[in-house]
């Protein structure tokens, strides 16, 4: 069994910033690419970033040049640093996970979601 733990969403102001972490617990897995996706009141889920295990990445236009995905292989963590915050960014936040298992068994994983407000 694998748990993705969110952390460090919260209120800022327009312009601030935070970083988003999301570790993945458990053993016996491997995990391949990790991303970001958001989902905002009355919108759909989108994707914000995605990075895979050797460290390639994609963004959303919307936040190309202010935010940024990386990763810790060795703690299985994702992280998104995310500056120059907008309004339009607030929404709950989810990382993901594709896990492969020892026993070839590969689940997507979902973190339980962490808000992002950012104020006017």
């Amino acid at each position: 069994q694998v748990q993705l733990v969110e952390s460090g969403g919260g209120l800022v102001q327009a312009g601030g910033s935070l970083q988003l972490s999301c570790a993945a617990s458990g053993s016996r897995f491997s995990i391949g690419v990790m991303g970001w996706y958001r989902q905002a009141p009355g919108k759909q889920r989108e994707l914000v970033a995605r990075i895979t295990g050797g460290g390639s990445t994609n963004y959303a236009d919307s936040v190309k040049g202010r935010f940024t995905i990386s990763r810790d292989n060795a703690k299985n963590t994702v992280y998104l640093q995310m500056n120059s915050l907008k309004p339009e960014d607030t929404a709950v936040y989810y990382c993901n996970a594709d896990v492969t298992m020892w026993s070839g068994t590969r689940i997507d994983y979902w973190g339980q979601g962490t808000q992002v407000t950012v104020s006017s």
